[in-house]
Order: structure tokens, then sequence, then C-alpha cells
């Protein structure tokens, strides 16, 4: 019971539709009903899916945007040397700042101001 509260707060579903059906073929996975390679076909279909941001990645959305690291560390609500040990591979963001990459690529600036 432990381990299903953590996962749920470390992932989120697409839609209230698909958090149900994953809780419910979580419940049948459980039980062993389904099995592990299906299970992980429902956690594709209704989970919402982070990419990983590599230092080129976060380089190229930057430019795309055109913001200078200090704005861009500013957006995400963190440090500017955070942003600039992003850029040189010394760091990866996760959690929410890769939810917040994500955002910013899919959607533009303005859904996150």
């Amino acid at each position: 019971m432990t381990q299903k509260i953590e996962l749920k707060a470390k992932t989120k579903a697409k839609s209230p539709i698909f958090e149900a059906v994953h809780e419910t073929a979580s419940d049948l996975h459980r039980l062993g009903f389904i099995h592990k390679r299906n299970m992980h076909k429902f956690d594709a279909l209704c989970l919402v899916h982070v990419p990983d941001y590599s230092s080129e990645k976060i380089r190229a959305l930057r430019d795309q945007l055109k913001l200078s690291q200090a704005v861009l560390a500013a957006v995400l609500n963190t440090s500017l040397s955070t942003v600039r040990k992003w850029e040189c591979g010394e760091k990866h963001p996760s959690g929410p700042s890769s939810k917040l990459l994500d955002l910013l690529e899919r959607k533009g600036l303005e859904a996150v101001l």
C-alpha cells in the first residue's frame, strides 16, 4: 500500500479517465491478472512521460526561446549556476525542472509565465 502512494506521487495521469484505467490495471497487476509486460503498456498509455533533457537540448531550447541563462533560471525558479551546470553537462534537471522544461518545449514561454 505504501508503494502505491509513492508511485502516484512520482507520476501523473494524462486525465482523470486515464488515472482510473491505470489504477484498475495496477490493482489487477498486483493481484496477478495482468502480466508485467502489459502493465508497462498501461503505464505508457495512461501516464505522462517527461523526457530527459541533455545539455544540448536545454541550450537549443533556450536559444529557440531567445532567453539568457539568467532569464531561464528565473522562469524555472532555479539558480543561474544550476542552468549553467545543466548546459555544461555537470548536472541534469529532474523533477519539477524537467516538467517545466517539457512544458516550455511543448507550449512555449507563455504557458509558464
